[in-house]
């Protein structure tokens, strides 16, 4: 016997079931395509405080992506304002802190050179110097915390760390960034003077004396509160002594032995000692 159409209704209590479920999930469909919507479009239709919250509030998760991001939409959507102006800054530090050291370079001088008269104008210049300072340093530097290990690699960005924190100095004296940005430039003296040591080491060791004493000596005129210009002035007494100037070489060995009595030059007249070739074998042992 063939089913009837009455036989194959479904009771009314599970049709209306059927009916509710069916209208709930079609709500919450419509809900989730205008919430993803409203994520996905937001970016490019809130106000401008808005807009800069958002931007803010990710910055400060550490979330430097999205605040990448917005940031650049919001100056792209305002591009006048104070909040582009902050969004600019921000946006420097964001990429700063992204290792995106170019992007990051480029965003704040273009807004030390738009806005000279802007309040944070001074942290402008310490941050710019701070992407510097943070270029020279390698991932191997930072995993074995090796403090001399900045001194053995280009000083270009380093050298441009240290006129960065200078101009900041000399413009912004009583800038609250001032003091960190003059012990930053001692710290760059120092790796700055142990960079011409190393060479002018390299050189002694290879006979090169000429060499050896102009790095020594550029060291002793430029970096003089450096405590590598002990070492400067030693090596510049065995260059003199292997140049056949013994007279130039007596004044400045007098003159180590009055300004650092206890160098050991003083004591060894073949400091300072070339590492031996085993030495040199040992991955990441030290190297000029």
């Amino acid at each position: 016997m063939r089913p009837t159409i009455d036989s194959l209704k479904l009771p009314m209590t599970t049709r209306f079931c059927l009916r509710t479920l069916a209208v709930l999930a079609l709500a919450l469909t419509m809900s989730a395509c205008s919430l993803f919507g409203h994520k996905r479009d937001n970016i490019d239709t809130m106000p401008v405080d808005a807009l800069y919250n958002n931007a803010h509030t990710s910055l400060e998760n550490a979330d430097y992506s999205a605040a990448i991001k917005a940031y650049q939409r919001l100056i792209a959507r305002f591009p006048s304002g104070d909040y582009n102006e902050q969004a600019q800054l921000e946006l420097a530090y964001a990429q700063y802190k992204d290792s995106q050291s170019d992007d990051a370079y480029s965003t704040v001088n273009r807004f030390i050179k738009t806005y000279p008269a802007n309040r944070h104008v001074d942290y402008a210049y310490y941050l710019r110097g701070l992407i510097n300072f943070d270029r020279t340093t390698g991932f191997m530097d930072r995993v074995s915390r090796d403090k001399k290990a900045q001194s053995r690699r280009d000083q270009a960005y380093n050298l441009q760390a240290f006129d960065d924190f200078a101009e900041l100095s000399r413009r912004f004296p009583n800038s609250a960034y001032a003091a960190d940005a003059r012990q930053r430039m001692i710290y760059l003296r120092n790796v700055l003077a142990q960079y011409e040591i190393n060479v002018a080491e390299f050189y002694l060791f290879n006979r090169i004396y000429i060499g050896a004493a102009d790095r020594a000596q550029y060291v002793i005129e430029h970096y003089q509160q450096a405590p590598q210009t002990g070492d400067a002035l030693a090596i510049l007494t065995r260059s003199y002594l292997a140049l056949g100037q013994d007279k130039q070489a007596d004044q400045v060995r007098k003159v180590l032995a009055l300004n650092y009595p206890e160098h050991p030059y003083l004591k060894d007249a073949k400091w300072p000692h070339e590492v031996s070739i085993w030495r040199k074998m040992v991955p990441f042992a030290r190297h000029h």
